[in-house]
């Protein structure tokens, strides 16, 4: 069985809502009813190799939201987008280079709702070992990738605070090499490892 039919299979055979996932900032209400957020996807791309990785990104320190941090290639779904696998698609496009027909998508995990108000569905897909990435130059510092046994790992995804905007959050950090990996792209690991049970 080739690894996009192993995690296509993981997907649709998890349970339709595993216990313990991280939902972010999904319960935020007004007058008792959820708010929605900004529609966003990300490109979970994982390469297909005997110990598959996790392609990540650097994002650079000019940028207005999240400089410096380390994320999924993704972003804002637009209204040309005709659906969230379309804008994780376009997006790994122009932020790394990466052309849509080397993806294989498998399947979308579970949407996580962002601090910053966007609602993001991961979108899981594989790609070839050992391609040549393009990053964006004002978007994308690197592009790298983690063991995707390492991340997936509760062992490795440890939990951790700090004060933002005057309220403490709580949240995932997994370390990997001198990176941080933390936040919603954590949170979305852990997720994804959950419903997977792959460690």
């Amino acid at each position: 069985m080739s690894l996009a039919e192993r995690l296509a299979r993981a997907l649709t055979e998890a349970p339709a809502s595993p216990p313990e996932l991280l939902t972010g900032d999904m319960a935020d209400t007004a007058d008792g009813v959820v708010v929605p957020g900004a529609p966003a996807a990300v490109l979970v791309a994982i390469t297909d190799r005997p110990e598959p990785g996790l392609i990540l990104t650097l994002r650079t320190d000019t940028l207005r939201q999240h400089a410096g941090q380390v994320a999924f290639p993704g972003g804002r779904i637009d209204p040309d987008d005709t659906d969230a696998v379309a804008a994780a698609l376009r997006e790994a496009r122009e932020e790394i280079g990466l052309d849509p027909a080397r993806v294989v998508v498998v399947g979308t995990a579970d949407p996580y709702r962002t601090i910053t108000g966007f609602d993001v569905m991961p979108v899981v897909g594989v790609i070839p070992p050992d391609l040549a990435f393009t990053p964006a130059e004002h978007e994308v510092a690197e592009v790298f990738e983690a063991p995707l046994r390492f991340v997936l790992d509760p062992a490795n995804q440890r939990r951790a605070s700090q004060e933002w905007r005057g309220v403490m959050r709580h949240y995932i950090q997994i370390d990997w090499q001198g990176r941080r990996i933390w936040g919603a792209t954590a949170a979305m690991i852990v997720n994804l490892s959950r419903r997977l049970r792959w460690t």
